[in-house]
């Protein structure tokens, strides 16, 4: 029983630490501190990268915070983009294009949402004609 618990603590531990890490992904600054420093082209940690792939599974998806990390995950498989993060305006530009995405994104959302409690609103009926307390 003892067993089984350490390996279910365990299980959750690294669940939590791969969760933490690949939401990491996102973030392009991380990515260019990954690159200059070396880990980006260590074999282990591509195999690594590699590895996360499963992260794109809707089981596991529905737990990120920050879905982009699934895009960046992607693109880390390709040596060119591993090899371009090393420059600091590379990661500079993917950060703002991001802010751009997520600017247009909260505006397209925003809209979404005030047209849709528009039509979710019921009709206002005209007052019927002539006014009854009168009569």
């Amino acid at each position: 029983v003892t067993q089984i618990m350490e390996h279910s603590e365990q299980a959750r531990n690294r669940f939590q630490s791969e969760l933490e890490f690949i939401q990491c992904l996102a973030n392009p600054n991380y990515l260019n501190f990954l690159a200059q420093r070396g880990f980006l082209r260590e074999r282990p940690f591509i195999n690594y990268l590699k590895y996360l792939l499963y992260w794109k599974e809707p089981e596991y998806a529905k737990f990120l915070k920050y879905p982009h990390c699934l895009h960046m995950l992607e693109l880390l498989q390709y040596e060119h983009f591993r090899k371009e993060l090393v420059n600091a305006q590379c990661a500079k530009f993917i950060d703002e294009q991001q802010l751009l995405h997520w600017q247009h994104y909260s505006r397209k959302r925003t809209r979404l949402q005030q047209a849709l409690a528009e039509q979710q609103q019921p009709q206002q009926q005209p007052p019927p004609h002539g006014n009854a307390a009168t009569k």
